[in-house]
Parts: structure tokens; C-alpha cells; sequence
């Protein structure tokens, strides 16, 4: 029994069940919503939500593709978190990334196909670690929050990729977004697209997930290790933890805050690439809007509680519950209802202290007191003090 509430008290078991418990509390919430606007088909909406991802192989193919990027950009996150900063430029990052691996892939076509691919792969990677290398020295030489230089950079590279776009020859003006990377750039499919496929009358539905999804898993292992198993990452996280500390212990500070958002910003560069280089057409359009996936990446590392595995977990979560919401809709359900829910989700984990509170106050073995211990009479059956002594 020690062993068993050993590990039911472990920080691990806690953090697991906490996001498990935010994520009840958002489907019930989604239930209520349902039943409030079409009580008739709430039952099957609902059914819809839990199963819809799992309904067919070709709508588990595309949760493992919408996953891809949400779990880089949610690494992203999750690792300047993990060193004690809030990397909200994941978006820039992500633009950035996935403009600079277009462009290479076009640019660079005389290449033989797997080093096209190589190389565009890693103009996104390159293309994201600048961009956050830039509020990382910011805040390292002049300590500027990086919440700050994130937000104005989101918008400095969207604006920046628009720009660049029709002037670099790679601007498709029927689509209004960026031409297709040739054929020789995409990246394998390694037999997942069949795999994940599904006859619909005459003929088959075909997924669009590919090897992007096996690199975006291989790369939260990477950085589960890197962050635990390392010397290198054990700075980066002392850091985060406390930077007095890490200081007196001669551990260089701003090489630790500059390092840390220049992973980052790989990361969010690395999911646009994939994105990109991944055969389903996906280019960067040419409007005044930000990449969602890089701000989707925030509930993503908010409900993993940072750490890379469970980020993993959780860009699944989020990525079925999305592909969910369009089977919804076949049922006269608003998409907006997927939102809710994920939303509802990302709140209850950001009190993910308090919920793991209330699960301890269950679990948590009440200690005894400790035994009263009375003092021993004095020979004769006498205290001390009786009979006028002292």
C-alpha cells in the first residue's frame, strides 16, 4: 500500500491526472452545450465528439496530420518554458519557417530529391531559430520581457513574409499564396497515406499524413532527453527555476536565455516545414492574419504542463477533438463548439496547482500525531514538585 500511494502522491501521477481532470471538465462542458442547442441530437453530436476521430481510417490519418504541427509548436512553447520564459512568438516562428522551406525547395530544385528535402527542411529550422534568437537577445543584453518582442515579431514576420513572397518569385497569384514545392522536396510518405485511407463510393479517401508525424514524435523524444537526461538541458532549466541561483552557480545566463528561445524558435520553424513539405499542398497565404498553429501551440504545452511526452499526448488531444468538430457539423452543430470545449480544456489546466491540490487532499494519507509522551512520577509515586521540592 506505501508503494501504490507512493506513487499516487508522485508529482508525475499528479500533473497526468490533473490534465485528465480538465480535460472531463471540458467534454461536460461541451455536453451542456450541445444539449442546450439541439437537445435532440446532443446524444449523437456527443458520440460524434468521442468517436469521430476513430470513426474511419481516414479520419485517424488526419488527426495524426493536424497533429504534426501542433505538437511542434507546442514543444516550442513547452521548452522556453521548461527555462523560465513565454515564448508567444511561436507563430513568426512557425511563418517564418515554413516561407524559408518553400523558398528553398523552389529555389534550390536542381538538387537530387532527398537533398532538396534536406535542405528545405532545414531553411525552416534555420528560418524559425532566427526568429527566435532575436527576442532572446533582447532579453539577454537588454532585458526586454520577451512576451513583448514575441507579440511584435508575430507580426513583423507575417508582414515580412507577405512581402517577400511575390518579390522572390514564389507567389502563385490564382491562390493568392505561395506555389507548390516540386514533387522531389515533399517529404516521404513511408505507406502512411495509404494506410490511413478509406473507400467512399467509387473511389478512396486518402489522408494527408505522412513521415511529418514519425519526425514530430522522434523530436519530443529528442528533447525529453535533452531536457532531462543532460548537462546542457539541466542549465537551461536551472535558469528557468531560479536565475540568482544559476548565476552563483557559474552557469552563463544570457547564453542560457538566447540558446533556449533559439530551440524554440527551431522547433515552431520545424512544424512549418513539415507542414509545408508535407504533399497536401499547404503554402503560406498572402493575409493579414497570423498562423493559428503557433498560438495553438500555447494549450497545447499549457495542457502537456511542459513536458515533452505529454505535450505529445496532448497535440493528439487537440488535433482529434479538431478533426471531431468537422464531423459535427454534419449534424447542424456550429464548429465554434470544438473551440468551447478545448478552450474550457486549457483553462482548467492552467489550475493545474489547484486541481492537483484538491486530488492530494483525497489521496494524501492523514499523518498521525505524534504519541503524548507524560513525564515519569518520581520515586514514591511523587512528582517532582510535589512535597516542596523543586
Amino acid at each position: 500500500m506505501k508503494k501504490v500511494r507512493r506513487v499516487l502522491l508522485s508529482t508525475g501521477f499528479m500533473n497526468g491526472m490533473a490534465s485528465v481532470m480538465a480535460v472531463i471538465v471540458g467534454l461536460i462542458a461541451g455536453f451542456i452545450i450541445l444539449l442546450v442547442s439541439n437537445s435532440a441530437q446532443s446524444l449523437s453530436g456527443f458520440s460524434t465528439i468521442l468517436t469521430g476521430g476513430f470513426s474511419s481510417m481516414f479520419n485517424l490519418g488526419q488527426v495524426l496530420y493536424y497533429s504534426t504541427p501542433l505538437i511542434l509548436t507546442g514543444l516550442s512553447v513547452g521548452f522556453a518554458g521548461k527555462t523560465g520564459l513565454f515564448n508567444i512568438g511561436a507563430s513568426g516562428q512557425f511563418t517564418s519557417g515554413m516561407y524559408a522551406s518553400i523558398l528553398a525547395a523552389l529555389k534550390l530544385s536542381f538538387l537530387p530529391g532527398p537533398l532538396l528535402c534536406i535542405a528545405a527542411l532545414l531553411a525552416g529550422v534555420l528560418a524559425g531559430a532566427l526568429w527566435g534568437m532575436i527576442p532572446g537577445m533582447l532579453k539577454a543584453l537588454r532585458n526586454v520581457h520577451e512576451v513583448i518582442a514575441c507579440i511584435m515579431l508575430n507580426y513583423i514576420g507575417m508582414y515580412l513574409v507577405n512581402y517577400l513572397i511575390p518579390i522572390t518569385g514564389v507567389y502563385d497569384q490564382l491562390k493568392n499564396m505561395t506555389k507548390r514545392v516540386p514533387t522531389s522536396a515533399e517529404l516521404p510518405k513511408l505507406g502512411l497515406s495509404t494506410l490511413f485511407s478509406t473507400k467512399a463510393g467509387q473511389g478512396v479517401s486518402t489522408s494527408s499524413v505522412g513521415s511529418g508525424i514519425v519526425i514530430a514524435i522522434l523530436v519530443c523524444v529528442v528533447i525529453y532527453i535533452l531536457l532531462e537526461k543532460t548537462k546542457f538541458g539541466y542549465e537551461l532549466k536551472s535558469c528557468g527555476f531560479n536565475r540568482e541561483a544559476a548565476r552563483y552557480a557559474g552557469i552563463n545566463e544570457n547564453r542560457g536565455i538566447i540558446m533556449s528561445m533559439v530551440i524554440a524558435g527551431a522547433l515552431s520553424g520545424l512544424g512549418g516545414a513539415l507542414i509545408a513539405l508535407g504533399g497536401a499542398g499547404r503554402g503560406v497565404t498572402v493575409v493579414e492574419m497570423l498562423a493559428p498553429e503557433g498560438f495553438q501551440g500555447i494549450p497545447v504545452a499549457l495542457l502537456g504542463l511542459f513536458n515533452p511526452i505529454g505535450i505529445m499526448f496532448s497535440g493528439f488531444l487537440i488535433a482529434y477533438l479538431t478533426q471531431s468538430g468537422f464531423l459535427l457539423q454534419k449534424l447542424a452543430f456550429a464548429p465554434e463548439i470544438i473551440e468551447i470545449i478545448v478552450a474550457v480544456i486549457i483553462y482548467f489546466s492552467a489550475l493545474a496547482l489547484l486541481l492537483k491540490g484538491v486530488i492530494q487532499f483525497f489521496i494524501r494519507e492523514k499523518k498521525e500525531a505524534p504519541p503524548k509522551i507524560e513525564d515519569d512520577p518520581a520515586p514514591g509515586g511523587k512528582t517532582p514538585t510535589e512535597g516542596g521540592d523543586v
